[in-house]
């Protein structure tokens, strides 16, 4: 190696790396020394870096990119870190080792720059323990109110929010326990204020007030007779009742398992007890004439529609307590040739055709039969009878030629700034290169809720890891809606990865900003 090439490498990693005393405050904190993992981009921190010693010692950055070292026999001593975080990068050495020297200094803190190659940016933590818990240890303030723990929850799966009067309420599937390994499995939920009626700047956090059972763990959010097996609601929507009234409605679904379902049916808000109440047990072989997922209000024809689907919202029925109760009033989005049975099975559907007209074009159409999907579409192509270009629902990756990307759930929601729907989505990656099966996240856009949806990018990565049911939230939406937020599930579920300590099955969220010039580059330039 030449003598100038490892000179540079090291003034590189030096300039990443910057050294000062730490803010003075109560006693205790002076035993820490901090080190903090922040963009380059944005000056802000990191969450969810890891930290790790040359003896495999490991320190993972909380919200702020903090970490608080207490390590007394390490004081003035030399320690090598070895640095990762999924989506953001640091320099090589000269001997290609990725990684930090420091000198810990209790009192003192380190300051380490990382490049962000995620278009997306990742905030925070919404869910867990400790979240905050560094920043606590080294004497500085933390933005939420319980910067540490709240309602008693370590974990949690998957989001439903909506607005309920004044307050954002957010409902999540299984929820862990710090006192058991059993959890709470029917629904847990929490109430917080939007930015405009005072509650904190998305940028910034969540502050999540729970509903609470009396010793202050997360209680039941859904009241559903049969105490068997588990219960999980997606679908959360407002609908208008028969006077005009809204009201608020979920799908729910109870399950033995992930694979095996007991009962679903739809369930009603009611206001006075804070929670769900079976509305209606709806029949198991009910696949599609059932709100779920997370519905949209879209203006059709001049009447108000929910829209959903996982993630494109291809099914459709009119906005009121009464219609979604009908199993009639639902129609899909399909091109599919009409079939003599009104409820055709699995097999009917994977033998059916696209339906053209004399020209040879698609006939998109809404119809009393089920919607055409992802794998319908897959099935077309690999059968020479649909092809790629005439897809809806196949993006094509915009960083890899001829991939398709199968998206795995998502939303789609209106974005002012694009004046497109936009679609954030995970994947569910079947090639063997890819850095994970669940972990990869997508945008996508497209002139109609219903697509095409042509073209997709990467903007987030969690290599060896998942990050599922990712949700789109538009009420956060800021500057005209150049700044976008998702959350979505992180785990170590369905991999063969260590977990993420304390990150691991919990909602993280990223922000994203959508007049980035790589987005700009794929999807075109707004004009705005």
């Amino acid at each position: 190696m030449r003598p100038f090439q490892f000179l540079s490498a090291i003034f590189v990693i030096t300039f990443a790396v910057t050294t000062c005393r730490a803010q003075s405050g109560a006693s205790g904190h002076e035993k820490y020394f901090g080190i903090q993992v922040i963009d380059q981009e944005t000056q802000r921190g990191v969450p969810m870096v890891s930290l790790t010693t040359v003896d495999d010692v490991t320190y993972i950055t909380d919200n702020a990119g903090w970490v608080a070292l207490h390590e007394p026999e390490l004081a003035g001593s030399s320690v090598f870190f070895k640095i990762q975080s999924p989506g953001y990068d640091f320099p090589q050495d000269g001997l290609g080792i990725t990684g930090v020297r420091l000198t810990i200094e209790p009192g003192k803190s380190s300051t380490i720059r990382m490049t962000r190659r995620n278009p997306a940016e990742r905030l925070y933590r919404i869910t867990g323990r400790d979240l905050y818990l560094d920043t606590v240890r080294l004497g500085h303030k933390a933005p939420l109110k319980s910067p540490l723990i709240s309602g008693m929850v370590v974990g949690q799966d998957s989001i439903q929010p909506i607005l309920i009067g004044d307050k954002m309420h957010w409902f999540w599937g299984d929820t862990n326990r710090i006192s058991y390994p059993l959890g709470l499995f029917r629904t847990a939920g929490a109430v917080s204020r939007l930015p405009a009626a005072g509650g904190l700047d998305p940028a910034t956090g969540i502050d999540l007030e729970y509903f609470t059972n009396a010793d202050g763990f997360a209680r039941a959010m859904i009241d559903v007779p049969d105490r068997n097996g588990v219960v999980w609601i997606d679908g959360v929507c407002k609908v208008a009742d028969s006077e005009q009234q809204p009201q608020v409605v979920t799908r729910y679904s109870r399950r033995k398992g992930l694979a095996e379902a007991l009962e679903q049916g739809l369930a009603l808000w009611n206001s006075e007890r804070n929670l769900f109440e079976v509305l209606d047990v709806v029949d198991l072989n009910e696949s599609w004439r059932i709100v779920r997922d997370h519905p949209i209000h879209q203006t059709i024809d001049g009447i108000d529609y929910i829209c959903f689907g996982n993630p494109f919202p291809v099914t459709r029925v009119p906005a009121t307590l009464d219609a979604i109760r009908d199993r009639s009033a639902y129609e899909s989005f399909t091109c599919r040739e009409e079939l003599q049975d009104p409820n055709p099975t699995q097999d009917q559907l994977r033998k059916s055709r696209p339906m053209r007209d004399q020209a040879g074009q698609l006939i998109w159409r809404w119809t009393k039969a089920p919607p055409v999907t992802q794998q319908d579409e897959r099935h077309w192509v690999k059968n020479g009878l649909l092809t790629i270009q005439e897809a809806r629902f196949l993006p094509q990756d915009a960083d890899v030629k001829d991939r398709m990307v199968q998206v795995h759930a998502g939303t789609v929601h209106f974005n002012t700034f694009r004046n497109r729907w936009v679609m954030i989505a995970n994947e569910q990656a079947w090639d063997k290169g890819s850095p994970s099966f669940l972990g990869e996240v997508f945008y996508s856009e497209s002139d109609s809720a219903q697509g095409p949806f042509v073209t997709t990018m990467k903007i987030a990565t969690h290599p060896g890891q998942s990050f599922y049911n990712p949700c789109h939230h538009p009420f956060f939406d800021q500057n005209d809606g150049r700044t976008i937020y998702f959350e979505g599930t992180y785990c170590n579920t369905f991999t063969q990865s260590p977990a993420t300590p304390k990150y691991n099955y919990n909602q993280i969220m990223y922000r994203l900003d959508l007049s980035g010039s790589h987005l700009a580059e794929v999807f075109g330039f707004n004009d705005k």
